[in-house]
């Protein structure tokens, strides 16, 4: 299979950031200015609980002091996914803390932009400061796992979310999307709105996230079922995940590929800028994940048939209170994969999404996920004929 690497730069909008501490009130986090990621939390004097050596479990007992500090370490704070994901973890703390006679710190650890050597140098932070838990959603696994162990062994429980970890890492376990049956839903919906028949690309981000490999993958087993279909040359598009890069990597492509009649969006980088697909509605089709507010536009525009929601706040959420029941309690989850199923959103209930996301989002009552869980400037393009 040929790949094509299309990379583009662009200034990030001020707007990028919209979700950043919506669910706490609390102002945007700013980048780190160096290598050692720069230290915030849901509260200003919030100070890092000391190790914990001895315990028998991993992160137990660690709430005696009434203190638990819970490290949130995402992929990049320029992907609104996971400003989306630090609002869950910041409205967690607030409401899981009274449960446990406790004040629970979200130290936010995430590089401005992917960086997996960033993310390790956070996790070796958090871990050496005490950090009572950790979150990750891994940009490359082969390089936040060893971090990932090294955590697990100073007595930090360590959950994933989004993008997991390798087997060896030690961690508790994963909160997210099953990504190949998420790949393959993609593909299926696309499939359907092309009418069986039509060349594709696939909408890639980082080649070397683990998730995004398995959602890739999905797709291309799916389309093997419809065999009036095939995927262009060069027809897997891999891109920074930034909104303006995105929407830059899919505009060039379909210029230089006219016959592209639809494409499978394994994320949704690019619909998270206005305007960012030029083309008239509905001549090119498109299926993507996530489900984010900028993106709802889109479905009502008809520049795109279908999203596929993932539970992007309760990556937030849910990892805290994941943390919290094994630090405070001792209690496991069943499995140490924790699936979140796809919620499908199209024109008809897109009004309808967009009110969870107010109450996600503090603008409405909200006291847990929504969904319980199971065990930009960019180039012209030219559509299909």
């Amino acid at each position: 299979m040929k790949r094509s690497n299309l990379f583009a730069t662009a200034f990030l909008g001020a707007g990028l950031l919209f979700l950043a501490g919506c669910g706490s009130g609390s102002e945007a986090p700013t980048a780190p200015t160096s290598a050692a990621p720069t230290r915030t939390g849901t509260s200003s004097d919030a100070k890092p609980a000391p190790p914990n050596a001895g315990a028998p479990t991993p992160g137990v007992g660690k709430a005696g002091g009434k203190k638990i500090v819970i490290g949130l370490v995402a992929k990049s704070q320029s992907n609104a996914v996971f400003q989306a994901a630090y609002a869950g973890a910041k409205d967690a703390a607030k409401k899981l803390g009274p449960k446990y006679n406790a004040q629970v710190v979200i130290d936010w650890q995430t590089p401005a932009d992917e960086d997996a050597q960033k993310q390790a140098a956070a996790i070796d932070q958090l871990a050496s400061s005490g950090a009572a838990g950790i979150a990750v959603s891994c940009t490359d696994a082969a390089t936040v796992t060893p971090a990932i162990e090294r955590a697990v062994q100073r007595g930090s429980v360590v959950v994933c979310f989004d993008s997991d970890a390798l087997p060896k890492s030690g961690r508790m376990c994963y909160y997210g999307t099953e990504d190949a049956t998420c790949g393959q839903r993609v593909m299926e919906e696309l499939a359907k709105v092309m009418g069986e028949k039509g060349e594709i690309a696939i909408l890639a981000g980082n080649e070397t996230a683990p998730n995004l490999q398995r959602r890739r993958d999905g797709v291309l087993a799916e389309l093997k079922k419809h065999p009036n279909m095939k995927l262009v040359d060069d027809g897997v598009v891999y891109h920074r995940e930034t909104p303006e890069d995105a929407a830059v990597a899919v505009n060039t492509f379909q210029s230089a590929h006219p016959n592209i009649g639809g494409w499978a969006m394994i994320g949704g980088w690019p619909l998270f800028t206005k305007d960012a697909l030029r083309w008239e509605p509905g001549a090119v089709k498109v299926v993507s994940v996530d489900a984010l507010p900028a993106q709802l536009g889109y479905l009502t525009s008809g520049h795109v048939q279908a999203l596929y929601g993932q539970d992007c706040y309760g990556w937030g959420y849910k990892s805290v209170e994941l943390l919290l029941e094994k630090i405070v309690e001792g209690r496991s989850p069943p499995a140490d994969r924790v699936i979140d199923p796809l919620t499908r959103v199209s024109k008809e209930n897109a009004e309808e999404f967009a009110g969870r996301w107010d109450v996600w989002l503090g603008k409405g009552d909200a006291a847990a996920p929504a969904t319980e869980p199971a065990a930009t400037t960019a180039p012209a393009a030219t559509p299909a004929p």
